[in-house]
């Protein structure tokens, strides 16, 4: 149960409900029994004040045990507890940011959201959504939690998408010149990074000071430190805890300053401590490949769709097309003319029902599921859709190379996604730099954090 608790996961599971995913994920930090939670058997209390919301030691505490669960087989990655304390209560502090900025823009979450969500969770981990509520409680965790936690990852993701929306377009122009770039050139790579921030409108000494801090982590990791270890003790980026991987992406996405860094090293070497707009950064490359070919099978098909209306019930939409079915199968009646009369679909309808050629899942997994076990000529019974129930038949295939065209898509995305974080972090780093944050307990307080009230916990 453990890995339907892991970012991953998690991220994958909240991709299917918004079309971005760039917000901090955190283990559930709401314990399956209330009352005291803070680990000493004192009354639980406030451990931050985040604008009008508040932090507990008990979410604080949950939040730290399931890292600490995660890494149950290489404890030795994770920085000393105080270290960890202070990163886990940092990933808290942004996320209520983010859920209160989603308030105030009036960005809502559904019930249907989170239960989209939850299934995608349960259906990744091969359970019902019982079996997961049952995982979910037998680790320590509420469900109620757990579906909150769900909730503010949905209502992150949507403000990501709100920020962003009216700040990126990518241009032909960008995208071509791109497509024509060494760095483009270059293939994919597999990096992981450190990232030691610096305040927002940071002064010398700040900079001096986050400077300082990584030629620290430069030498613990010429010392000996592996390198994703070094990421969880030092680096502040959201994914520190992850061990800083930054999975594998095009070199023509990662930064130009820090491309160029990153194109003369080998596998399992790092860069210094290279100056960026949030701080410093140490890259490290763990493994480079060239993107092949893409060869894509296509199918040609024509459909026929009836829809459930007001005045047509599920029922009757499910039995017209069956008697379609038998009209085309059986009757061997003129597919086209079917279509053209009876077919609810206005892309297709007027020629014949014809699809064109796509790839299998151009038109959604229902179609896909279909078209790639039937037959040329082949009809199939009545498929349901979100759409209503098609009848289809698959008329071709062939083999397309689809390099250039899906470059073109890869890039603009590429290009897309860079501005897309560049301006979300930006926003976040303003967001924390004006929010008001007033930390209670002394020691969770990181002594470089000059917003961090001195108030002491009474």
């Amino acid at each position: 149960m453990k890995q339907i608790l892991a970012y991953s996961l998690l991220a994958a599971a909240l991709a299917s409900v918004v079309p971005t995913a760039h917000a901090q994920l955190m283990p559930s930090a709401q314990p399956a029994q209330g009352g005291s939670a803070s680990g000493n058997g004192s009354l639980d209390r406030i451990v931050a004040v985040v604008e009008d919301d508040i932090i507990l030691q008990s979410e604080l505490d949950e939040a730290i045990n399931a890292i600490v669960k995660q890494y149950a087989a290489n404890p030795a990655q994770l920085p000393p507890h105080d270290v960890l304390a202070r990163q886990v209560l940092d990933r808290l502090i942004l996320m209520k940011i983010q859920v209160q900025q989603a308030s105030n823009q009036n960005i809502k979450v559904s019930d249907q959201d989170v239960d989209q969500a939850a299934a995608n969770v349960a259906q990744q981990n091969k359970m019902s959504l019982e079996q997961l509520k049952a995982a979910v409680e037998q680790d320590g965790y509420s469900y109620a939690g757990f579906r909150q936690q769900l909730s503010d990852q949905i209502t992150a993701q949507k403000l990501h998408e709100s920020v962003v929306r009216d700040q990126v377009n990518v241009t032909d122009t960008e995208v071509n010149n791109m497509l024509a770039s060494p760095t483009y050139k270059g293939g994919e790579v597999h990096l992981a990074h450190i990232q030691i921030s610096t305040p927002a409108n940071g002064s010398a000494s700040d900079i001096a000071a986050a400077q300082a801090k990584a030629e620290e982590t430069l030498k613990a990791i010429k010392g000996g430190m592996d390198f994703n270890a070094a990421a969880i003790r030092y680096s502040d980026a959201p994914d520190a805890l992850d061990g800083g991987d930054l999975g594998w992406r095009r070199l023509d996405e990662v930064p130009p300053a820090f491309a160029d860094a990153v194109t003369g090293l080998k596998p399992g070497d790092n860069t210094a401590a290279l100056r960026g707009p949030t701080g410093f950064h140490i890259l490290k490359l763990v493994e480079t490949r060239q993107a092949g070919r893409q060869i894509v099978t296509e199918y040609h098909a024509r459909q026929i769709l009836i829809k459930p209306s007001e005045i047509v019930t599920p029922e009757q939409a499910e039995k017209k097309a069956q008697d379609i079915y038998t009209r085309v199968v059986d009757k061997k009646e003129d597919f086209a003319k079917i279509a053209k009369d009876d077919s609810k679909d206005n892309t297709t309808a007027n020629n014949g029902g014809d699809m064109g050629w796509f790839a299998a899942d151009a038109w959604g997994q229902a179609i896909a599921g279909q078209i790639t076990t039937l037959k040329d000529n082949e009809v199939s019974h009545p498929i349901q859709t979100e759409a209503g129930w098609i009848v289809l038949q698959r008329l071709g295939t062939r083999q397309s190379d689809l390099t250039d065209q899906l470059q073109r898509d890869q890039a603009r995305q590429a290009i897309g996604n860079r501005k897309a974080d560049a301006a979300y972090e930006s926003y976040l780093r303003e967001q924390r730099s004006s929010a008001y944050v007033n930390i209670l307990v002394p020691e969770l307080k990181d002594p470089d954090d000059k917003q961090a009230s001195a108030t002491p916990v009474q």
